[in-house]
């Protein structure tokens, strides 16, 4: 998850590896400090010695950041998507470039975060999301780049399929921008691509990758979006099943049906940039300095490591995301992508220059 993506005509993306000066990211963030607070922040004891525990009674997390044995061959860019396969492996992806295509997709033992194999240099300068799904007996990579690419891989890198834009849609004329951010699978077999820094449309996709139909575009009212950064199948229990969009610029999650009618707004994120679910839990990683955790009625469990003081700073100080030194224990900067493990651990890939992942045990 490369070059520069237009989310609408007077904003410049905010992870699209250009400078944003502090007054744009303010511009683009409307309602940052917006939510309720929480007293969810459990500091370290005097010595230091014991991690910061962050979140409330049933969902308490020990943080353990800098997340992660990089190989020496990789240099973080801008971390951007993580997930987790069936068994256990953490998969981070990042943004790459430079002067040498370096790989892009890191493959970690969960927990003690030991690497065990590194690929994708031919992603480097795109990085973006990444999801596990498993088809049959076997699982896939599914990755959507900045620079105009979807593609199905094997767990090993070896690529199924890649695609552009949908020409059959009819959206894409000869100005019209495809940067896909994140992918969404269907029940049957089929997938969505959210186009979260292009044209700000959803495409639906059959089994065998053919494009069924688009919705969307660029706008507030209902059905329209700025920036659909990420999209995810909400079938938790006791709920319809519908697909959920982090409406990014709009500060909402938008859901609709799986054919792409409007049902309801969310309104308590503030950035919200992508999903996961275990349980009943949602699960939503927001570039405003936090991660928030909602029951099945998407009612506020808690917004984990958040603190309106801080948020004020990260949003206010823009070089934070550079300058690790500023950086403090049970504090996030700009939360990209979060998963879940099968024990519960929240695993954090934050939009920050020199890259962070984040490994939050569940401890209560």
């Amino acid at each position: 998850m490369t070059s520069s993506h237009l989310l609408f005509p007077s904003l410049l993306a905010l992870d699209d590896g250009m400078h944003l000066s502090r007054r744009r990211f303010l511009a683009a963030s409307g309602t940052a400090l917006a939510g309720p607070l929480f007293p969810n922040i459990v500091t370290a004891d005097k010595t230091g010695a014991k991690p910061v525990v962050i979140g409330v009674d049933g969902f308490r997390y020990e943080c353990h950041h800098g997340w992660g044995q990089v190989p020496d061959h990789i240099l973080w860019r801008d971390t951007h998507g993580v997930a987790v396969d069936a068994e256990g492996l953490v998969y981070v992806k990042h943004r790459g470039g430079g002067k040498e295509p370096m790989d892009t997709i890191a493959v970690f033992e969960p927990e003690t975060g030991k690497c065990v194999r590194t690929f994708g240099k031919e992603y480097s300068g795109g990085g973006h999301g990444i999801d596990v799904r498993k088809e049959g007996n076997e699982e896939f990579l599914y990755l959507s780049d900045n620079q105009g690419l979807v593609a199905k891989t094997t767990l090993t890198g070896e690529q199924v399929w890649t695609m552009a834009h949908p020409q059959d849609s009819g959206f894409y004329g000869e100005k019209a921008r495809f940067s896909p951010t994140n992918i969404a699978f269907h029940p049957d077999g089929g997938f969505y691509v959210a186009d979260g820094y292009g044209s700000h449309y959803i495409h639906q996709y059959d089994r065998e990758a053919n494009w069924v139909r688009s919705w969307g575009g660029e706008g507030t009212r209902i059905g329209t979006m700025r920036t659909p950064h990420s999209i995810w199948l909400d079938d938790r229990p006791g709920r319809e099943t519908a697909l959920v969009v982090a409406d990014r610029a709009n500060a909402r999650l938008q859901y609709f049906t799986l054919e792409g009618v409007h049902r309801e707004f969310v309104d308590t994120v503030s950035f919200p940039a992508d999903f996961d679910i275990q349980g009943e839990v949602l699960l939503v990683p927001d570039l405003h300095a936090r991660i928030t955790l909602y029951d099945k009625s998407n009612q506020v469990i808690t917004h984990l490591g958040y603190d309106e003081a801080w948020t004020k700073k990260a949003l206010d100080q823009f070089a934070m995301r550079k300058t690790p030194s500023m950086w403090e224990a049970g504090r996030f900067i700009h939360p990209h992508d979060a998963c879940f493990d099968r024990a519960g651990n929240i695993y954090v890939a934050e939009w920050v220059a020199t890259g962070r992942v984040s490994f939050l045990k569940k401890v209560g």
